[in-house]
């Protein structure tokens, strides 16, 4: 790490100074539904860290995270410090160590408000975060979900761990067309409107549902939690954010079986 490293505090007070919200221009629709969840958000703990380099015009990276029953994911992490994000771009600074020092300043918060570690949930989808960083800061899995989720801890002191809830319980409470979405990602956001109106012209009835709640977010009926769930009665078809495109192949193949 040559260059020069600066990591920024983002707060209430100085949030719109440095557009933390996942790199989107502040012109985005996402962006500004982002801004307004952020600053709800802040009262309950939750931080961001953005790393800048001093070569670099714009921000290399940032780390999102919150006290563990503020987690807008499907567990129980209380008394952890729960990471949502982490995120490093452009390819070219990928490796390089930035994102371990994100993980660190986290777990300097997490010691800092005596918590018995810090938590989170990987997965070998391209959507989140991959196990091997979190290995590689003396992680261990203490849980596993199919295909590849994992929720991970690095202890700082003994306590209860943290687990994934019934998310698959959940599911039996939707009938029909859902999806169960929160602006905790923005990518999602910005979507939601053009996705609702594309089950429109299909003439297909779907309930979407935004969760506004960590604890409605903690009962959502997939691992992922509260950021974008589509489900056909009681089927999870899909747990992450997918493009308008997939959207409509996947409704497309579904409204066929049942013809």
């Amino acid at each position: 790490m040559k260059n020069k490293i600066n990591i920024i505090n983002v707060n209430y007070k100085n949030i719109s100074q440095y557009e933390p919200t996942c790199f989107l221009n502040p012109k985005n629709e996402g962006y500004q539904i982002k801004l307004k969840w952020l600053k709800k958000r802040f009262s309950e703990g939750l931080k961001i860290k953005q790393l800048y380099l001093e070569k670099e015009k714009k921000c290399t990276g940032f780390i999102e995270y919150v006290p563990g029953e503020y987690a807008w994911r499907a567990v129980d992490a209380k008394g952890y410090m729960f990471i949502h994000c982490i995120w490093i771009t452009p390819n070219k600074n990928k490796r390089k160590g930035y994102a371990s020092l994100l993980i660190q300043e986290c777990t300097k918060d997490a010691k800092k408000e005596g918590k018995y570690g810090v938590a989170v949930v990987t997965s070998e989808g391209s959507f989140m975060a991959g196990k091997d960083l979190f290995l590689k800061n003396k992680f261990e899995s203490v849980a596993k979900v199919k295909p590849s989720f994992e929720l991970m801890i690095k202890t700082l002191k003994k306590g209860t761990l943290p687990k994934f809830r019934d998310w698959e319980k959940q599911l039996k409470k939707y009938k029909g067309w859902d999806i169960i979405y929160s602006n905790q990602c923005p990518w999602v956001a910005r979507s939601i409107n053009e996705i609702d109106e594309i089950a429109k012209k299909k003439g297909l009835k779907l309930k979407v549902t935004e969760l506004k709640t960590a604890k409605q977010a903690q009962n959502s009926p997939s691992v992922y939690g509260g950021i974008f769930n589509l489900v056909k009665d009681g089927k999870l078809l899909v747990d992450h954010y997918i493009s308008n495109r997939r959207f409509l192949n996947i409704i497309e193949k579904e409204l066929k079986q049942v013809d």
